[in-house]
């Protein structure tokens, strides 16, 4: 099986999104030879080139110098050009690594829908996502062979608000990062929040939280927002810079795939009080190094922390801030709590593997390809 797969979201300065690209495809690719696919990776952009990572050398690549703008636009809006005419070759299946179609005359095709909060609140998103995602979802949605999705969440949300049906869906949960376990939280570590600084990550309600907690009790750990703040995020850089949250926060900025571990490893506490989540994958990554989590009842946080930690209410109202400095004063004051939960966390999130999420992608393109070809 032929399978072009777009690269472009782990280009630069990967997010959650480009981290997921990247392992996905190296776990296919390191099982493409026993179930005979053939991969190659697509990237375009004017300025940025593709470095082939060790564990992909296997596959072939299409590196273009189209810009990614110029090339959206065109994919989103005209459904041209096609695949086969920009990389003058044929596919079996084509796969997006976002919710619109990359265009093929003859190949089935595959997205990948991490959330619809892009739908649902389009005031928390800007640029390309806002302008294309929510107007174009739906019919991108139904015309796709086969649709993968990161959780339960993210599928029933998309049976719900796309009218896919769930035969048409596959479940294709990220996996654990392969780190050793700590042995147990140090008691001089701070709190961390990662993730970028957007509306969607609710850091307000964080900096709330961790201000209440601040002026009831000085030994409070740092707080370290590790993450690159967008131009929404302004409010939230200006509060930390004044009291009294000057000197206890403090900006960490975007942080490198390969330095992540060592941030975690110097956590004694994260916190996810996103609005909305796909699936989060600070908290595996952090439950795979026994750091104990607070998250937000909501999205699928629940669905990837389960009982490894605490869930607090937050329904955007003004009682979320009580909420969250409760779940995290709870944690940070009970050191047997906070030992359950670093086991309990270490634990669970061996049941994350990249390998499954490959397994399951394969089989998503199998499907696709079968529906295509009983549509032909």
């Amino acid at each position: 099986m032929r399978v072009l797969v777009d690269y472009r979201p782990a280009l630069r300065n990967p997010t959650g999104v480009g981290e997921y690209t990247r392992q996905l495809v190296s776990a296919l690719e390191a099982g493409a030879a026993g179930r005979g696919l053939d991969l190659t990776i697509f990237s375009s952009s004017w300025k940025d080139r593709l470095e082939v990572p060790r564990e992909l050398v296997g596959a072939e690549a299409i590196d273009l110098r189209v810009p990614v703008v110029a090339l959206n636009l065109a994919w989103h809006r005209l459904r041209w050009p096609p695949i086969e005419w920009l990389t003058g070759r044929r596919f079996d299946v084509v796969h997006s690594f976002h919710p619109l179609l990359m265009p093929s005359r003859s190949a089935a095709q595959v997205i990948t829908i991490y959330d619809l909060n892009f739908l649902t609140h389009p005031e928390r998103t800007r640029a390309e996502i806002r302008r294309d995602y929510p107007a174009l979802v739906r019919r991108h949605a139904q015309r796709a062979d086969h649709i993968i999705v990161i959780s339960e969440f993210t599928g029933h949300e998309v049976q719900r608000l796309l009218g896919v049906p769930a035969d048409r869906l596959s479940v294709c949960r990220p996996g654990a990062p392969d780190w050793p376990s700590r042995k147990a939280p140090p008691s001089d570590g701070y709190v961390l929040f990662l993730g970028t600084l957007e509306p969607r990550k609710n850091v307000g309600a964080l900096l709330d939280a961790y201000e209440r907690l601040l002026t009831s009790g000085p030994q409070l750990p740092r707080l370290v927002l590790a993450g690159r703040p967008t131009p929404d995020a302004s409010a939230w850089l200006a509060r930390i810079a004044r009291p009294p949250l000057l000197g206890h926060v403090i900006l960490q900025g975007y942080v490198e795939p390969a330095t992540r571990r060592s941030l975690y490893e110097g956590a004694r506490l994260l916190v996810q009080p996103s609005h909305e989540e796909g699936f989060g994958m600070p908290v595996l990554e952090a439950m795979t190094l026994g750091v104990p989590v607070v998250a937000a009842n909501r999205g699928a946080l629940p669905e990837v922390l389960g009982d490894a930690g605490l869930l607090a209410d937050l329904d955007c109202g003004p009682e979320d801030p009580h909420s969250l400095a409760s779940s995290m004063q709870r944690m940070l004051g009970d050191d047997d709590l906070l030992a359950a939960a670093s086991a309990r966390g270490a634990a669970r999130a061996q049941g994350f593997r990249w390998a499954d999420a490959a397994s399951a992608a394969r089989d998503a393109y199998d499907r696709a390809l079968h529906r295509r070809r009983l549509r032909a």
